[in-house]
């Protein structure tokens, strides 16, 4: 019986023509038909090269959900590349900024599977990428061949803090954020980042343009003053933060994709708690991590339903990019039998359940107010406070034509 391959050896197997072969017989397999599958190659094929394209393929499968469908197809991944790398419309989002700003050149530290590097390289910017995984450089440099852009990225595996980055006119930094391999615990300690962000932030100062990539619930306080501090959400989920050198000191922005919309900080007071609207604005997960949400209550003319809460009340619909609107019908004090029967009294069959400064968790509420939906009509339910009191709110999305 053969010992099994390394995971740089069943890695490089892959990239054989056997091992494209492979690639393209499984590329669509049924994870219920994968055993089905595995024993029919095993035939023809060693052991260890069918389970290492069967896993591609399902790396594969799970990458459509980050990168163009027609890429994923032919892109390389691992496990923590899948899980960690950058969706591709916010890393072509983040290359056009690079671009803007004039860089034609970048070090791309800690590169991953090389998604940032692949934007960069589409919007005409020269990379090194750079990562001290064996089978995550690989993997890169697999990628950059892949999509025709090996041209135009260097895959170098090292250790990024031994990087030379003079030569470049920008440096990207993507340092870990987990604990462990694929699956491993969130690091929210800046400094447990490897490398630290510490490190990173001093590289950063070292170069005429930088950008470094941090956990969107990083501590405002962890902001170095002369960097700009950007949050990102794509599609309504808060993706990531970057820290911006060479831009604008001391600027906080939420950028919303796709778009983009941005909204800039200008240094607002916390809004005014004023008595529910007619209509409640919950904004963007970048507009909220950003702090930001004084500017865009004043864009609504509106106020906070609690001091504490980031929800904004206004008694006019307006349309903005920044937060979804609710028309709301009405306001209880929270009881769970009373919600039933309301529910159950208008014909509700679909219940969406939101929650804001309240311990009820949504899936158990909608357990019991709703156990065998049937109905017509559809509610929104916010679990909030209004004035420090426990409240529920009822609506439904406001119109936004």
């Amino acid at each position: 019986m053969n010992d099994p391959l390394a995971p740089l050896d069943a890695f490089t197997a892959l990239l054989t023509a056997e091992g494209r072969a492979l690639l393209d017989q499984v590329r669509d397999t049924d994870p219920a038909d994968e055993l089905a599958v595995a024993t029919r190659l095993r035939r023809e094929h060693p052991a260890d090269l069918v389970s290492a394209a069967l896993g591609q393929a399902r790396l594969r499968q799970r990458a459509a959900a980050k990168f163009a469908a027609e890429d994923a197809r032919r892109m390389f991944f691992t496990p923590d590349g899948v899980e960690q790398s950058t969706r591709a419309d916010v890393a072509a989002y983040r290359a056009a900024r690079m671009r803007e700003r004039g860089v034609t050149s970048l070090a791309d530290l800690c590169c991953g599977i090389g998604g940032d590097a692949l934007a960069l390289a589409r919007a005409g910017i020269r990379v090194l990428a750079v990562d001290r995984d064996p089978v995550t450089a690989a993997a890169a440099r697999a990628n950059a061949e892949a999509l025709g852009l090996a041209d135009l990225i260097e895959v170098r595996e090292a250790d990024v803090t031994e990087v030379d980055v003079s030569p470049y006119d920008a440096v990207f930094v993507d340092p870990a954020r987990r604990g462990g391999r694929a699956g491993g615990g969130r690091i929210f300690d800046p400094e447990a980042y490897s490398p630290p962000l510490s490190w990173a932030v001093a590289t950063a100062r070292t170069a005429p343009h930088a950008a470094l990539k941090i956990a969107p619930g990083v501590p405002h306080e962890a902001v170095p003053p002369e960097a700009e501090a950007e949050w990102i959400s794509d599609g309504g989920d808060v993706k990531e933060a970057v820290l911006w050198f060479g831009t604008e000191p001391g600027l906080v922005r939420a950028t919303l994709l796709p778009g983009p919309r941005t909204l800039r900080g200008r240094g607002l007071p916390d809004p005014p708690v004023r008595p529910l609207g007619r209509y409640l604005y919950e904004p963007d997960g970048a507009v909220i991590r950003a702090h930001l949400v004084a500017e865009a209550a004043e864009e609504l003319d509106g106020g906070l339903l609690d001091e504490t809460i980031a929800y904004v009340t206004a008694d006019t619909l307006r349309p903005t990019p920044y937060a979804t609107a609710y028309e709301i019908t009405d306001r209880l004090p929270f009881h769970v039998k009373r919600l039933k029967a309301l529910l159950r009294e208008r014909e509700v069959g679909v219940l969406t359940v939101k929650k804001r400064g309240s311990a009820v968790e949504p899936e158990e509420l909608r357990r019991k107010v709703l156990p065998k939906p049937h109905g017509r009509n559809a509610v929104t339910v916010f679990l909030t406070r209004v004035a420090g009191a426990p409240t529920m709110l009822l609506g439904h999305p406001a119109p936004t034509g």
